[in-house]
């Protein structure tokens, strides 16, 4: 693994390069998203405002999980190169999401759903920033010919264990893939006046983002070395589950709210 890139006198970190490559995928995938469904907004500003407090919400969320060892030495664990939570991130950049659909005067649903798609794709790109630093974010032994070792990560292990990176990695294209068909602006039926386009309710493709990724992030967690807090479940478990439970719950409001007043 490559940790940190040195070029000339800079020393670069893997993960912080790719995390920036996330952000700029993620860049790519909302202003395609905001032209096919015609919404003026500046995707650089969405993607900008949601990255930061991405990091930030993830940074803080990580330190708190052990706040006796944050607070016994704070200044260095909070200036580190490492340690971000996921769960931490999607809350902080969905937090900033709102005052953009507040700016744009947009709705807080439909801002969700155009970030969406971006938001699972991004995530899985920057997953393989932990995968070159060797941040410990891998699984447990394993004897599967695919498994890897990272003598000189980060977190090292000399052991070939899951690369579970790799894994979020590749389930976050299909999340991506399904959640951009949902997205996608359907024509009316035969018959209808005009070629007007159908939209979904607002909040369709947030609701299924919130239960594929919570329960992509809770599989993987099954072979993660993270430690067991709760009923034998991670802390990302016991989030991922809060994830599914509130997309299910907003499907079934989305639901009853169209068979209401369709």
């Amino acid at each position: 693994m490559l940790p940190y890139l040195h070029i000339g006198p800079l020393t670069l970190p893997t993960y912080g390069l790719l995390a920036a490559t996330g952000l700029a995928v993620a860049y790519f995938v909302v202003r395609a998203d905001l032209r096919r469904h015609a919404v003026s907004a500046e995707p650089e500003m969405i993607i900008g405002m949601a990255g930061i407090a991405g990091v930030i919400g993830a940074k803080l969320y990580h330190l708190l999980e052990s706040p006796r060892t944050f607070f016994a030495d704070p200044w260095p664990l909070l200036f580190s190169r490492t340690g971000l939570a996921w769960f931490g991130g999607l809350v902080a950049g969905f937090l900033a999401l709102v005052l953009l659909a507040r700016h744009y005067n947009m709705p807080v649903l439909q801002m969700f759903d155009l970030a969406s798609p971006a938001a699972a794709l991004g995530y899985g790109v920057g997953r393989l920033g932990c995968l070159t630093s060797g941040d410990g974010d891998y699984g447990i032994p394993t004897s599967l010919p695919w498994g890897m070792s990272f003598p000189n990560g980060i977190v090292p292990t000399t052991e070939h264990v899951h690369p579970t990176p790799i894994y979020e990695f590749l389930g976050s294209i299909v999340i991506f893939w399904i959640l951009w068909k949902l997205g996608t602006p359907e024509e009316r039926a035969p018959g209808a006046k005009g070629s007007q386009i159908a939209e979904r309710p607002d909040g369709f493709v947030f609701a299924w983002y919130l239960i594929l990724t919570g329960f992509g992030r809770f599989l993987v967690e099954f072979i993660r070395i993270n430690p067991r807090v709760f009923f034998g479940l991670t802390n990302a478990q016991v989030m991922s589950l809060v994830c599914m439970i509130a997309g299910i719950t907003l499907r079934f409001v989305l639901r009853h709210s169209a068979e209401e007043y369709g």
